[in-house]
């Protein structure tokens, strides 16, 4: 009895070794196709994400109706915060401009530009990776705001690292987006 029940112990704790997790992240900007320097100062509103992206774990979507969670898939980083800074930072190189921030700040003095980001579906289903978003441009100084749509489907296999590969893809398509609207 003692001896099975040890096999049994044995066999679950080398099993749960077995699985192992890989940690991705998103937050790694791309060094922009062109570059158009620019004296704007612009502030990023923290990146709104849909809640089944709260969690650690890569959410892909089995129907249209229903999500799952992959267990060896996890985000190494919190991923409202991670693509807040990828903006940023992406913005900054993109218009050569060192004053691009997270809004709010602790300056004196007021950004030229605002830019609020909503993710609303990020993920994929079958072959694709999906991204609907919506952001508002907030001139601060002209006291205008204009909202804008946008939305990509790429083709990717159901690996979680293309997967990854393919949002890392689909999020720079809306960074290049955002960058052409604020010229």
């Amino acid at each position: 009895m003692k001896k099975n029940v040890l096999m049994s112990l044995l066999v679950l704790l080398m099993a749960g070794c077995a699985t192992k997790s890989h940690y991705y992240v998103l937050s790694t900007a791309t060094q922009p196709a062109h570059v158009s320097p620019s004296t704007k100062t612009i502030g990023v509103a923290q990146v709104i994400l849909p809640s089944y992206m709260d969690k650690r774990k890569l959410t892909v979507a089995r129907t249209g109706n229903q999500i799952a969670q992959l267990d060896s898939a996890v985000w190494a980083e919190d991923l409202d915060i991670g693509l807040t800074e990828r903006l940023i930072s992406f913005l900054q190189k993109k218009f050569e401009q060192p004053n691009v921030f997270a809004y709010p700040w602790g300056v004196d003095r007021q950004p030229d530009m605002k830019v609020k980001l909503q993710i609303n579906r990020f993920l994929a289903q079958g072959d694709t990776v999906y991204l609907d978003a919506n952001y508002l441009l907030i001139d601060l100084k002209r006291h205008t705001s204009h909202a804008y749509l946008f939305n990509t489907a790429l083709k990717t296999s159901s690996e979680p690292s293309a997967i990854v590969n393919t949002m890392d893809r689909a999020f720079g398509e809306l960074e290049e987006d955002i960058a052409e609207k604020i010229k």
